[in-house]
């Protein structure tokens, strides 16, 4: 259990480090053209920048407090707040009618969810 919760863990870290690098330093023009990207389109360039800040945050937050043994609990807590910006995130490609992202967002969420049950629950550190 212990393993698939750091896989778990890893994989939406990486996720979410790929996905905030990208909002934060990609010009939103880009990203607007980019597949799934069309909600930049109506964003603000602070909104989506921000977004990408606290998709970094949460790939450290995913990570970092378990390995290195300071406040590990933010492991789950990190997990709870990812459900919620995939809640947001579905909400939004829902919106712009783009149903394959909504099934993406929905299998991090799942992840997400998986990790803070199994990190609050049976498998805490």
């Amino acid at each position: 259990m212990n393993v698939a919760l750091w896989i778990a863990a890893g994989l939406l870290a990486a996720v979410a480090l790929a996905g905030g690098i990208t909002k934060t330093f990609v010009p939103k023009e880009k990203l607007a053209r980019a597949n799934g990207g069309g909600w930049t389109e109506t964003a603000s360039v602070g909104f989506v920048k921000t977004l990408g800040v606290l998709e970094i945050l949460a790939a450290v937050g995913l990570i970092l407090p378990a390995v290195l043994d300071i406040a590990p609990v933010l492991v789950p807590v990190t997990a709870v707040c990812w459900v919620s910006l995939m809640i947001g995130a579905m909400i939004t490609h829902l919106r712009h009618n783009e149903a394959k992202f909504i099934v993406l967002n929905l299998f991090y969420l799942a992840l997400a969810a998986f990790v803070a049950w199994g990190r609050l629950g049976p498998e805490p550190f």
